[in-house]
């Protein structure tokens, strides 16, 4: 028998990693014989790169950067074994985690430091990059990226004007004279899970710009910073941003990556999926083990677990999931394509009792998830 074990994280109380490692100690207090693969996820947002560099037999590298503010900070990316493929998470660098909250302030922040880590992985030699752009503190559209990899952006007198968000309005060229040649002859694959539009009400800065600071008027400068940018984009490079699904993403990173990396967007789990081969593992696999804190209603906006079961249901292969907290009818739950969905929480008990219990709880209902499944089989 073998057994997949794919979670995500239980937020706030155990990793992915330790998640897949509690299931599997499960499984062994069942039948130590059963082949089990572990394979913990994330989603394109946190922990990404780390989980896909470690499931490559890949390495970290961490290099000096600039945080959201231009301050000196060290940041870190994922480098695949072979140095092929690079793993950069731009809230290594560019994320809301780098600042205190009376900091926070799109205007003023930048992605530069993601572009000084995409910089050092083609100058490691990287021909493949996986941008996974979650939890971003940022938005400029991605020009800090770009400026970082050479792209100047200049104002109505050819003046060069800094990469921030407040910026983005006065953009009038793009000069790409100096941009580097490292650029040429590489894949970059967006990890991205939102399909909001650059700009607009369902845009970058109407949406998410308040989560990241911005009040009204800001909203309001931001907006219309990203509709010049966009402007500029479709005049200058023939790219109609706007009409890109995901463009909005991160601060429009997302539609940056497109203008200045060539970049395909894509779903976040898809992307992780594709990357550990998760398809390939399937063939001959009995059951999918897999699970997060929380499976709601936005567990069926084609969130990690969806991604699963959407894999695995192409392969015949059933999926049971775990949470610490169940919120959807049986009906939504087959709709998601899980054959079996229940909480840990073996019992009433606060919310710490219940993280300090997370371990054990886990390990608990895996046991017997497997227990049931070996009696069907012998049946």
């Amino acid at each position: 028998m073998k057994i997949i074990i794919a979670p995500d994280k239980f937020k706030g109380a155990l990793s992915a990693t330790q998640v897949a490692q509690a299931m599997a100690e499960g499984v062994r207090l069942i039948d130590s014989t059963i082949e089990v693969l572990q394979l913990p996820l994330a989603d394109g947002g946190e922990d990404s790169a780390a989980i896909l560099t470690s499931a490559v037999g890949g390495r970290t590298v961490t290099i000096a950067a600039k945080d959201p503010l231009f301050r000196a900070i060290k940041a870190s990316y994922g480098l695949s074994a072979n140095g092929q493929t690079a793993f950069i998470e731009m809230a290594t660098a560019s994320g809301l985690a780098r600042l205190l909250n009376h900091e926070r302030n799109p205007l003023l922040t930048s992605t530069f430091g993601t572009g000084e880590l995409i910089l050092d992985a083609l100058k490691c030699g990287a021909k493949r990059l996986i941008v996974c752009i979650g939890g971003s503190a940022t938005n400029d559209a991605g020009i800090g990226m770009a400026a970082a990899l050479g792209y100047r952006f200049l104002d109505k007198n050819n003046a060069e004007l800094q990469p921030i968000g407040a910026n983005l309005a006065a953009i009038c060229s793009i000069d790409a004279g100096h941009v580097t040649p490292l650029l040429q002859n590489i894949e970059v694959v967006v990890a991205c899970d939102v399909t909001n539009p650059l700009h607009g009400p369902h845009g970058a800065a109407c949406v998410y710009g308040p989560q990241k600071g911005a009040d009204t008027t800001a909203v309001i400068q931001l907006d219309a910073g990203l509709l010049n940018f966009s402007q500029v984009i479709k005049n200058q490079l023939s790219i109609d941003l706007q009409a890109i699904e995901g463009s909005g993403a991160a601060g429009g990173l997302g539609g940056g990556c497109v203008a200045f990396l060539n970049a395909t967007l894509q779903s976040g789990i898809d992307t992780v999926l594709q990357a550990l081969d998760f398809e390939k593992h399937l063939k001959g696999t009995d059951l999918v083990l897999t699970g997060e804190g929380k499976i709601d209603q936005q567990t069926l906006q084609g969130k990690l677990i969806a991604g699963v079961a959407r894999a695995a249901k192409a392969q015949h292969v059933p999926v049971a999931a775990l949470c610490g907290s169940l919120l959807l009818s049986s009906q939504a739950i087959d709709k998601l394509g899980l054959s079996y969905a229940t909480s840990v929480i073996s019992g009433p008990m606060t919310l710490q009792e219940a993280i300090n219990a997370t371990p054990q709880n886990v390990r608990d209902s895996t046991a017997a998830i497997v227990r049931l499944l070996k009696a069907m089989r012998k049946s």
